[in-house]
């Protein structure tokens, strides 16, 4: 089986990641900062070392400043939310994912906030002046894409940061979905006032983790998204306003954080530029195999170093879903077909309703998967014209 999914959810993990959970579940169990005894003190030993080395990962003094949270969508809404307020105006793109343009939407149908939707080119590509050009002095948050999960398109987030240093009202929300884990950053060159990730793609953690990191001073002008148990200051009936435990109420997911931070030791032990440059690679040789097959049709930058390791293709007189299931069963390739969560990308590059097939591979994929992918499409392009 050849898994080209990795864009969804990495797999396989690190062996370390299962030895964490496994060890985490069968060794501890305990609830992390509720009680004095030992299994909880190393239970909360866990959550702390999985935060000290994300905030390590974004160059982040005070590891406080990153809040768990169980997914990238989760931390997204807690981003979007808790930063706007009734008559702001908010500004995006044509390549989000519905993680970001559902929240936006949602606020925007209720009659909170106002939306501005900035295209991109057929490519998923940014000019980062169209954002600022769309800025008025209502404009509260910028919400991008550090790269498309439809076509591994690249967006000048940096360029964006920029630009938004001019407007001390404005700030700045980036969705590293597709990123963290695979491309080299710090929060200080991303110029973000707010990082979203989740644990389980190029982090190589296991699913039900993520997070969000907020520069400093935030805080004092977030509200929290929902209140509760955090083991701290339980003699009062307030929830407490100090970093992490003001946006992390209830317990949280200790095993899934055990393996994000064994994953963590795993990234700085190979080596995040290491990772990035394999997958660049074979991100070229993906696009060379396709070139030229006979009505194969590859979207994005089909450039390597302007795209992350995702590529879409369609396959003129087939489906996304008939392609992908052959794929599946004929060849034991697993890949994402459809829309991916975010339309507005497929209707930017004139793929919809029906999407594509997603080609996304990661750390563990192999130069010769690669072209027995590229021998598989061949074949399929072959029988689609007869």
């Amino acid at each position: 089986m050849i898994y080209f999914d990795n864009a969804a959810t990495s797999w396989p993990k690190p062996e370390a990641v299962y030895k964490a959970m496994d060890h985490c579940m069968r060794q501890i169990g305990a609830n992390p900062g509720r009680s004095g005894h030992k299994l909880s003190v190393e239970a909360e030993r866990v959550i702390l070392n999985a935060r000290d080395a994300l905030a390590e990962l974004l160059a982040v003094s005070d590891s406080s400043r990153i809040i768990f949270a169980f997914n990238a969508t989760d931390a997204l809404n807690l981003g979007i939310k808790c930063i706007l307020r009734p008559g702001d105006h908010v500004i995006t793109t044509s390549f989000e994912h519905n993680s970001v343009i559902r929240p936006l939407r949602h606020l925007e149908r209720s009659g909170r906030i106002e939306l501005t939707v900035v295209g991109c080119t057929p490519e998923g590509f940014l000019e980062a002046k169209d954002i600022e050009r769309e800025i008025r002095p209502a404009t509260r948050l910028v919400a991008i894409t550090h790269a498309s999960n439809v076509t591994g398109t690249l967006m000048p987030v940096a360029e964006v940061g920029d630009i938004l240093e001019k407007y001390d009202q404005v700030f700045y929300l980036i969705d590293a979905a597709q990123t963290i884990g695979i491309i080299p950053m710090t929060a200080d060159e991303l110029k973000a006032d707010m990082i979203a990730f989740p644990g389980h793609k190029g982090l190589l953690g296991p699913q039900g983790t993520g997070g969000l990191y907020l520069r400093e001073g935030l805080e004092e002008i977030m509200p929290s998204l929902k209140e509760g148990g955090t083991g701290s200051l339980s003699e009062k009936e307030y929830h407490p306003d100090f970093l992490p435990d003001k946006y992390e109420s209830g317990t949280k997911n200790t095993p899934g954080l055990a393996g994000l931070g064994a994953a963590m030791e795993f990234l700085e032990q190979t080596g995040i530029e290491k990772i990035h440059r394999h997958e660049q690679n074979l991100t070229g040789r993906l696009l060379a195999g396709l070139e030229g097959i006979e009505k194969v049709n590859i979207y994005g930058p089909k450039d390597p170093g302007r795209q992350m390791a995702v590529v879409s293709i369609n396959i003129d007189g087939l489906l996304s879903n008939e392609v992908g299931f052959m794929l599946d069963q004929e060849y034991e390739i697993m890949t994402r077909v459809g829309l991916h969560c975010a339309p507005l990308a497929h209707r930017t590059i004139g793929t919809a309703p029906s999407g594509t097939v997603r080609l996304s591979m990661g750390c563990f994929n192999t130069p010769d998967e690669v072209d027995y992918v590229c021998r598989a499409v061949r074949e399929i392009a072959k029988k689609s014209a007869v």
